[in-house]
């Protein structure tokens, strides 16, 4: 399949039939999600991979009963840094460094781009510039569940506040973004399965100038 022929059969399906996606399914989809941009390429968020049920089952009534929660495979919590801070700088071009094998003193002009973006906002904005990235790699994630076939349900309804207190995010200097369900359509009980994709044509979604 094609990734224009995977990108049409996917859909943010309403249920799923409780089957398991296989760990290198799984796996795979993972490694999608960390090979995805950044800006910098600092991926300042984290990724929660849940499959305990009972967890799924006490994150539902925070996703306003959503029951794609329970019924998924997996729940993959997208949540983002609350700030950037020098040390976290800092341990993203010791990686850099150590990854292509560069001087430390070769990338302080790298560095000193992202401090002088990121550092001098407030943290209410670094922490916004943040939950943005996590929808660059919310949209790889979605097209590598498709490539997979794994379906998948991404999700904004839920009550933030809650959800970071139930997975202990603010202690790990975190804030939930979005979550994204994946496992297998329920055909017989989603009413919108096999529903026809419903997109604008490209002459009222593209200007060409």
């Amino acid at each position: 399949m094609t990734l224009l022929e995977s990108l049409e059969w996917r859909y943010a399906a309403k249920r799923m039939s409780g089957a398991k996606v296989s760990d290198d399914k799984i796996e795979h989809l993972l490694e999608a999600i960390r090979l995805s941009a950044s800006g910098f390429g600092l991926q300042p968020y984290q990724v929660l991979v849940i499959e305990n049920q009972d967890l799924k089952a006490q994150i539902q009534p925070i996703a306003y009963g959503q029951p794609q929660i329970v019924e998924a495979s997996h729940l993959l919590v997208f949540a983002a840094w609350n700030e950037v801070t020098e040390e976290k700088i800092n341990h993203f071009i010791n990686t850099v460094s150590q990854q292509r094998n560069v001087p430390i003193e070769m990338l302080a002009d790298y560095k000193n781009a992202i401090a002088g973006g990121l550092l001098s906002r407030p943290q209410d904005l670094q922490a916004n510039w943040a939950a943005k990235q996590v929808y660059l790699a919310m949209g790889t994630a979605l097209a590598a569940a498709a490539e997979l076939r794994i379906d998948s349900t991404p999700m904004e309804g839920f009550i933030p506040a809650k959800l970071d207190e139930l997975l202990g995010l603010k202690e790990k200097g975190l804030h939930s973004v979005l979550i994204l369900a994946v496992g297998e359509r329920h055909a017989e009980a989603d009413f919108m399965s096999g529903a026809t994709k419903v997109r604008y044509p490209k002459e009222e979604l593209f200007i060409k100038l």
